[in-house]
């Protein structure tokens, strides 16, 4: 019997928007070095809006399931929304993780938060000059 759900598995055999965008506005990158995950986060930005979302992902089954349901949760959000998704919502969107892997919802949500502050800190100072 599987530790995860099938729409786990199912996002682990079929990852939803994975790899490098080639022309990404911001990238947020987080790992955990007690497991080894590390997770890329890419987006592109039109008028506040995630457009596409990229991701890598070097981990666990549960860690790339995570960034591929944390990519179709954040595209087509504005930056505000995507900033309030949490690792719960990761998780839920799952069906479930065991609590031994909800870090790697953590991970997901905690490199998307930095690329949208990235994109953010960015494009104020393309505004300031």
């Amino acid at each position: 019997m599987s530790i995860y759900t099938e729409k786990v598995i199912e996002h682990f055999k079929n990852p939803r928007n994975q790899g490098k965008l080639k022309d990404y506005d911001a990238v947020g990158e987080k790992g955990n070095p007690v497991c080894g995950d590390v997770m890329y986060i890419y987006i592109k930005v039109k008028d506040d809006i995630i457009v596409d979302i990229g991701w890598e992902t070097m981990g666990c089954a549960a860690a790339i399931a995570t960034t591929s349901m944390l990519s179709e949760l954040a595209k087509g959000k504005t930056l505000d929304e995507a900033l309030k998704l949490t690792r719960e919502d990761v998780a839920d969107g799952l069906g479930g993780l065991p609590p031994v892997k909800m870090h790697c919802s953590n991970l997901a949500a905690d490199a998307l938060h930095e690329a949208i502050l990235k994109y953010r800190e960015k494009h104020k100072k393309k505004k300031s000059k």
